[in-house]
Parts: C-alpha cells; sequence; structure tokens
C-alpha cells in the first residue's frame, strides 16, 4: 500500500510518504471506514468477512484518493451495518475535486449515498436519466418499465 500510495504522489509532483507519515494516514483513513487497528497484524484478506474485504476496499480507495472511482456492486453480500459503514465511508470522501461512479442493483445503497445523478443501464444502454427518485421508481416499477 506504502509503494501505491507513493506512486500516485510522485505521480502527482508531491513528496513521498516516510513510513511514520504513512502509517499516521493510515490510520486515519481506518478510522474513516471502522477498520480496527487489529487488522493491521493481518495479512492482506486472510480471514476477512465480507464486510471487512468491501471496507479494506473503502479503505485503498481513502489511501489512493482518486479522482475517479468506480465501485461495481460495493454492497453485494453485505448486511445492513456493513452497507451503512461503507456508505459512510465513501460520503466521507466525496469532494468536488472527484467522481465516484457507483454501480448498484438494488435502491437500499441509495438510502445512504445519496446520488448527485442516477442513469438507468439496461442491455447496453442509458435508457433512462434521473434524480435519486428515478431509484425509488425502478424499486417500485422495475427497469423493463423503461
Amino acid at each position: 500500500m506504502k509503494t501505491a500510495v507513493n506512486e500516485v504522489r510522485k505521480y502527482r509532483g508531491e513528496e513521498e510518504l516516510d513510513a511514520v507519515s504513512f502509517l499516521k494516514k493510515m490510520k486515519e483513513k481506518m478510522a474513516l471506514v471502522e477498520i480496527d487497528q487489529v487488522m493491521l497484524s493481518r495479512s492482506l484478506n486472510e480471514g476477512f468477512s465480507g464486510g471487512e474485504k468491501k471496507r479494506n476496499e473503502i479503505f485503498q480507495m481513502a489511501m489512493l484518493e482518486p479522482k475517479l472511482a468506480i465501485l461495481d456492486e460495493t454492497d453485494s453480500g453485505l448486511d445492513i451495518d456493513a452497507i451503512r459503514i461503507v456508505a459512510n465511508g465513501v460520503n466521507k470522501l466525496r469532494t468536488s475535486e472527484n467522481g465516484i461512479l457507483v454501480i448498484t442493483h438494488y435502491q437500499r445503497l441509495l438510502d445512504y449515498i445519496v446520488p448527485d445523478f442516477v442513469h438507468v443501464l439496461y442491455n447496453g444502454q442509458i435508457v433512462k436519466s434521473g434524480t435519486k427518485e428515478l431509484a425509488y421508481e425502478l424499486e417500485e416499477k422495475g427497469v423493463r418499465f423503461y
């Protein structure tokens, strides 16, 4: 992770983080997605639950600070508590300087991550676009309605 973070920083013309600065940043970002520091002593994804793996993905996003993040079915297989934690992490990472594309089949994630836009993709085409209310309409009527 430190190598990846420093490569991104180098590309952006920023100074690389030393070990102490990296650890400080890592602990801040871990708190963002409620990752216990006990995880630091475990191998990557070894014995992680589905929720822990998803939180780890959002943690990595927080560390790398991409301009564009694509979250493909990040709610898949998560219980309601894990969805809330992951969504809160995503919300905390939203800025006017980045974009986050969230792909989901279920409206429930959008109870926590309020989208700026909703687009309906059907058979490889965007068939409808709108606000968050479109997600509620889809939940009620289904995508074949369009």
